[in-house]
């Protein structure tokens, strides 16, 4: 479109807009530029200091490791000093420090190692493309099972889903406590930080995992690298699932209302507290909490009583014995044993005593 002068129409919002030469393609806007000795200005003319505390249980690693930090500090300028008496690491400048954002890395550092990351992984962080993040997300979720189970579930079985999130984002991510430390590129943090905290709002994570592997894919792709996604990208949709609520039995119809339930008043009536003075009134109920206390008192020293009494002892069943009734009974007995084991039986048989005449 263009005026009767043939001149184009330039857009309002770019009219003050010029070229620029000097910015092209190839140049990388996201890099960060490296700060070297040379560029420094000089000694700094006031102190820094972070201090952090640490959990009673990291006071012996710290105690290990303290030598190899301060000899890593010193490197840049910066001095550190553990006190275990009020369980806190103070990370300070001097004269020798030239780096100004050195500083705010070494407080990272210390927070890094209180949150139970080791020292080699730590100290990473003083890299110029390595950053962390400590997101608390022990205030999200009031349930303490629930929040559990949804912390598992970021970790995933034998830790298979954070292997997934920290190869996919190029972060490094620990889970610890109330807390989850992740140090990486600024990219990968902002990524981590919402898988984490869509994971214990209840959004598993295996969906974001998904989303980052798709983009991958697309990436590689020179055509699609510069278009929108939204098209590839899965879309879940949340689904309510109802839950079965128990039937409730119906109750029979009348079409009479149910009878007045007295009130207040008018039972105080019936027994006769209305009627009563409010000392007499302060009496019953005096009344009633002793006898409330005795009838207790004497509850519990029955249940501590049943302590001492012996439990009953089973009843062993006597074992009746076949009595043989006669001695021919047993004979044949004897006989059909013998029998089966080829003995003879009358060995084992009391012959009956002949019976002596009496000479007269």
């Amino acid at each position: 479109m263009s005026d009767s002068g043939g001149e184009p129409v330039v857009n309002k919002n770019k009219r003050y807009r010029r070229d620029k030469p000097w910015d092209t393609d190839d140049i990388d806007h996201w890099k960060i530029e490296s700060f070297t000795p040379e560029q420094s200005s000089g000694a700094f003319l006031e102190e820094s200091s972070f201090a952090t505390l640490f959990p009673k249980y990291r006071e012996q690693y710290l105690r290990q490791i303290w030598p190899q930090l301060t000899q890593q500090l010193e490197s840049v300028g910066i001095v550190c000093v553990l006190d275990l008496i009020e369980g806190s690491m103070t990370v300070k400048t001097t004269k020798k420090t030239w780096d100004p954002y050195v500083i705010f890395k070494a407080r990272d550092l210390l927070k890094l190692l209180a949150r139970s990351v080791p020292y080699p992984q730590a100290v990473k962080i003083l890299d110029d493309n390595v950053a962390c993040d400590i997101i608390k997300i022990g205030n999200i979720v009031r349930n303490k099972e629930r929040f559990v189970k949804r912390r598992q579930r970021l970790i995933g079985p034998d830790g298979n889903t954070l292997k997934a999130i920290e190869l996919l984002t190029n972060c490094y991510v620990l889970v610890q406590g109330n807390t989850v430390a992740c140090m990486g590129p600024y990219k990968g943090l902002k990524e981590v930080r919402r898988i984490v905290l869509d994971c214990i709002n209840n959004i598993h994570p295996i969906y974001h995992i998904k989303e980052l592997m798709i983009k991958r894919e697309l990436a590689k792709d020179e055509k699609l690298k510069n278009e929108s996604w939204d098209r590839f990208l899965p879309k879940f949709k949340k689904k309510n699932v109802k839950l079965k609520k128990p039937k409730k039995e119906k109750k029979a119809y009348t079409p009479f209302p149910p009878a007045q339930q007295p009130r207040k008043i008018d039972l105080q009536i019936e027994s006769g507290e209305y009627f009563l003075s409010k000392q007499e009134k302060e009496q019953k109920i005096l009344e009633e909490k002793k006898q409330q206390q005795i009838e207790k008192t004497e509850r519990k020293r029955k249940e501590r009583e049943l302590d001492f009494i012996a439990p009953e002892e089973p009843v062993r069943q006597n074992v009746v014995k076949e009595e043989t009734k006669t001695l021919d009974e047993l004979k044949q007995k004897l006989t059909k044993k013998a029998k089966e084991r080829e003995v003879d039986a009358s060995a084992f048989v009391e012959k009956p005593a002949k019976k002596k005449s009496k000479k007269q």
